[in-house]
């Protein structure tokens, strides 16, 4: 779209700003339907297209971060205006935590894990620039749009202290007790997946969360720090274990999964696609013994710093 708004902004030819028009109708129609009245004036089907999107848009974002997923190759010529993305050859789920994690090679740190709100904010912009030559005429709807634009970071970061809160179990979000926990998980190198599943069991000490740990945890000093933010965190906690186990996934697809499959397939063997495909269509839940110990596993030595497994190229 943004193509045909650049288009319709210089006047290219004489009915440029006509093609946005329908091809924004046609994209009201087909992605928004049930959300959008067809009988609504068109300069309100805009406003609505725009709020409509930008809350898909949001929850998209904060979802993805929440099981642990990067787009790697989150641009604008990627996002599509129903809500959702293309070009899903650089994505992956994280693992060993790193706000700066980025699977995809030539992705760079715009495009990376925490800074996908940032980067979502950036598409965001680019479709409303696209919207406002149809508003031209339309100056309360212009107004409203820029409106709906300018305030896309305040809902975004309520959507991210939202996710945080369900996460972690809170009533509402603890910006001191966050903070405490990306430091500690970032200084001892965790698991993204298992910490927080395991943190979901509420464990009586760090013991269990140490299943997530990729390396043996000796530093008494840190030993003492999660310790203490486990205390405080339990103090704030008031979901149920079942609760958190809901917002938490014990499966994600990590990409050593995938390699394995994939190679399988290759000689005509499609049971770990399958597998695989029936344990991600429940991966909230706990599944068999044999399923945990094959699946519910940090990513094993030899497959760190390989190419195809620990980073991809668009083209992987």
């Amino acid at each position: 779209m943004k193509f045909f708004g650049r288009r319709a902004r210089k006047n290219e030819y004489p009915k440029a700003k006509e093609e946005l028009k329908q091809l924004v109708l046609h994209a009201i129609k087909r992605e928004y339907d049930k959300e959008i009245e067809d009988s609504l004036p068109f300069e309100e089907k805009i406003v609505l297209f725009a709020l409509n999107f930008r809350e898909r848009l949001t929850n998209l974002v904060s979802n993805w971060i929440r099981v642990g997923y990067c787009q790697g190759n989150f641009n604008s010529d990627n996002t599509a205006v129903g809500g959702f993305t293309l070009d899903y050859g650089p994505f992956g789920f994280i693992e060993e935590f790193d706000p700066s994690y980025q699977p995809w090679t030539g992705g760079g740190m715009h495009f990376s894990f925490f800074n996908q709100p940032q980067a979502a904010k950036q598409n965001f912009n680019m479709f409303c620039s696209a919207l406002i030559p149809l508003l031209e005429d339309y100056p309360n709807a212009l107004e409203n749009l820029i409106g709906i634009r300018s305030s896309f970071t305040e809902i975004m970061d309520e959507k991210m202290q939202n996710m945080w809160t369900l996460k972690l179990g809170l009533k509402k979000f603890d910006e001191e007790l966050f903070n405490e926990l990306m430091a500690l998980m970032i200084e001892t190198v965790v698991d993204f997946t298992i910490f927080f599943r395991e943190l979901s069991s509420i464990p009586d000490d760090i013991s269990k969360l140490e299943k997530s740990f990729y390396q043996e945890l000796k530093d008494e000093s840190l030993k003492a720090r999660w310790s203490k933010w486990l205390k405080k965190w339990k103090l704030k906690l008031v979901a149920t274990s079942k609760q958190m186990k809901t917002v938490n996934p014990k499966y994600v697809l990590r990409e050593w999964f995938l390699v394995q499959a994939y190679e399988k397939a290759k000689m005509q063997d499609y049971s770990l696609v399958l597998e695989l495909q029936e344990i991600m269509t429940n991966p909230y839940e706990e599944q068999t013994i044999e399923i945990e110990e094959k699946y519910y596993v940090k990513k094993p030595l030899k497959f760190f710093n390989i190419a195809g497994i620990s980073h991809v190229s668009c083209s992987s």
